[in-house]
């Protein structure tokens, strides 16, 4: 792989990684909630459960490349038109909603695993997005990183995104390994900035985005994005079918 190519690989998933989805939006409302050292376990959790993800799709696309490469370019036409219609999806629905409703759904949604509210005592940690009438118990570390697991292990679509996504980057004919490794780098710096973004920008970060149309325009370049790395992959697929 050229460094130019990892270039544009990682120029391109550090602006999808900055669009508001269910691990920056827990990351944010955990931010908000329980402070930044203690967000940190949930963080290590969504990095883990991508890791697995990750790692499960490249293991797919190494063993199709070796053992069957016209699936390969089946997935490559079938991951474009995939992009292409999480293109279409990000430009049309871009600016629906608020970042600070989003991270509340997330949150209430992973919330029933942790035990019913409680009065608050005097020494005892408040989440500030509950009420005053009742909070409830402040998870252990070890809740909030299986929390950020389960988020991320939720989102099936992140495979398909993958299988999508990588097989645009990768020259099949070189080591995959080596490439795999510098792909996977690339990705998780992304996201852990981002997710650090999120943790520590909280309302502010939230309040930035939703004014105006500044959330609107995060999400139509990504679905910009999208569209012209399908294009790309499509180039791909019928120039093999040329040669």
């Amino acid at each position: 792989m050229s460094w130019h190519l990892f270039a544009v690989f990682f120029a391109s998933t550090f602006f999808i990684s900055a669009t508001p989805g269910p691990n920056m939006l827990l990351a944010f409302q955990y931010g908000m909630n329980y402070g930044v050292r203690r967000t940190l376990w949930t963080l290590a959790g969504l990095s883990l459960g991508l890791f697995i993800l990750l790692l499960s799709t490249l293991l797919g696309l190494d063993v199709i490349s070796r053992q069957s490469p016209w699936l390969l370019t089946v997935i490559k036409a079938v991951g474009a038109a995939y992009l292409i219609y999480l293109g279409i999806s990000s430009w049309r629905d871009a600016g629906d909603g608020s970042l600070m409703s989003d991270a509340r759904e997330i949150s209430e949604e992973v919330g029933a695993d942790y035990p019913t509210t409680m009065q608050p005592t005097a020494d005892m940690p408040r989440p500030r997005s509950l009420s005053s009438a009742a909070v409830k118990v402040s998870p252990s570390n070890t809740t909030l990183f299986r929390t950020g697991i389960w988020v991320s292990l939720s989102n099936p679509k992140a495979i398909l995104f993958f299988a999508a996504f990588f097989p645009k980057f990768i020259n099949f004919s070189a080591p995959l390994w080596p490439q795999y490794i510098l792909l996977t780098a690339g990705l998780f710096l992304s996201e852990t900035i981002w997710q650090i973004v999120y943790t520590l920008g909280g309302t502010k970060l939230a309040s930035w985005l939703d004014v105006g149309s500044r959330l609107a325009w995060l999400n139509r370049a990504c679905g910009v994005i999208f569209i012209l790395i399908a294009a790309a992959l499509l180039a791909e697929v019928l120039n093999g079918f040329l040669i």
